[in-house]
């Protein structure tokens, strides 16, 4: 006889069996004083990244705090993933990183969660060094551990490191919902053609709304 499967990805969240991933929510790029942008004039931050650091100040990070505060409260899993190398020089990176120029040496400040959301001494931190977390970490692994099945993403960037996360969730068998309003990209275009194109992938479900659906379970 055949396994029961889903037949659909608008399930609820079971607190026992979910996750909530935090993706490259970082002091290497969440603000301009990060990293990666230490090489580019300062006007030509604002003028490229302006609206990105405004929707993560004002939209993305609060939410992320609230969904964060809710996940732990309904004891939902929380974890972190951030760009951070295995070694100081970066030769573990993937290519895509050597080639862009992305090195966030080991135990730097660049590689740490933000203040904002930071995590306990008891939540789980991978670093990874591609866009991908699944391809750079153990983290099917540790979810499969976890006895997690459903899993909740949000961060940056909604259309690379973000998007990544979700096709390659999806395709490993999990249940993934995406939180838009807890996830930002560099213009309001590509965060709208990214929510388009990965919408087959995941249900999509504001920060309100989870909220609701977590406290009401």
């Amino acid at each position: 006889m055949a396994a029961e499967f889903p037949t659909t990805r608008d399930i609820a969240l079971d607190p026992k069996a979910s996750g909530i991933l935090f993706i490259d929510v970082q002091n290497f790029s969440s603000g301009p004083e990060g990293g990666e942008f230490k090489d580019v004039p300062p006007d030509e931050v604002t003028k490229t990244y302006g609206y990105f650091f405004d929707q993560a100040k004002t939209v993305a990070i609060p939410n992320m705090q609230k969904l964060q505060a809710a996940c732990r409260k309904a004891g939902v899993e929380v974890l972190y993933t951030t760009i951070e190398s295995l070694t100081k020089d970066g030769r573990d990176r993937s290519l895509d990183y050597k080639i862009t120029g992305f090195n966030v040496p080991k135990g730097s400040w660049d590689g740490k969660v933000i203040d904002e959301i930071a995590p306990t001494d008891d939540e789980i931190v991978l670093p990874k060094s591609s866009s991908s977390v699944f391809i750079s970490t153990n983290i099917d692994y540790l979810l499969r551990n976890l006895g997690i099945r459903q899993l909740v993403l949000c961060g940056f960037l909604t259309d690379q490191c973000v998007e990544s996360a979700v096709r390659d969730a999806c395709d490993l068998g999990y249940l993934v919902t995406l939180v838009p309003d807890a996830c930002a990209t560099i213009t309001p275009e590509r965060q709208e053609m990214s929510l388009r194109a990965i919408k087959g992938y995941c249900r999509q479900v504001s920060t309100d709304a989870l909220i609701r659906e977590i406290e009401g379970r």
